[in-house]
């Protein structure tokens, strides 16, 4: 559960993407960025979401939106998981979690009872004033896409 709220300041970032290009929030100003966090590349549900987010990638694009994907993997991998899949957004490398923390994202998991520390998979929609519209706590993996589009449409 993160701490920020809908309504609030995006907290500002700059990370390198699986191209190794600098990549700052206060870069998208005036552009609606989804900025998706996921656990792990190639992972089943994080391929899932990341090839929902990409089928549906030109409707997102037709709404305004910049998808931005955030994860604690390097650089490698997320160049390795773009081109498995033809990701058509840049995939941001948080290995330090730098951004992970300002986001509030990283926290207690639970799988098969057993307790652990984890990225919490969560989709922040930020306007463009750079204000969080809408936070997605758990985000529908097979219709990340549909629920993003949904929202803006409820704004």
């Amino acid at each position: 559960m993160t701490h920020l709220k809908e309504g609030q300041k995006a907290p500002d970032f700059t990370g390198k993407d699986q191209n190794n290009h600098t990549i700052s929030l206060k870069d998208y100003k005036g552009k609606k960025v989804v900025l998706y966090f996921y656990p792990q590349d190639n992972t089943p549900t994080c391929t899932v979401q990341a090839c929902n987010l990409r089928d549906n990638f030109s409707l997102l694009k037709k709404n305004g939106i910049t998808v931005i994907g955030i994860s604690p993997d390097d650089t490698k991998s997320h160049k390795k998981f773009e081109a498995k899949y033809q990701l058509p957004f840049p995939l941001i490398a948080d290995t330090n979690h730098s951004i992970i923390n300002k986001y509030d994202v990283w926290g207690e998991k639970k799988l098969f009872g057993i307790k652990y520390m984890g990225l919490r998979r969560t989709t922040f929609v930020i306007d463009e004033n750079g204000l969080i519209q809408k936070i997605f706590l758990k985000p529908k993996s097979k219709q990340h896409a549909e629920e993003i589009i949904n929202s803006l449409h409820k704004a």
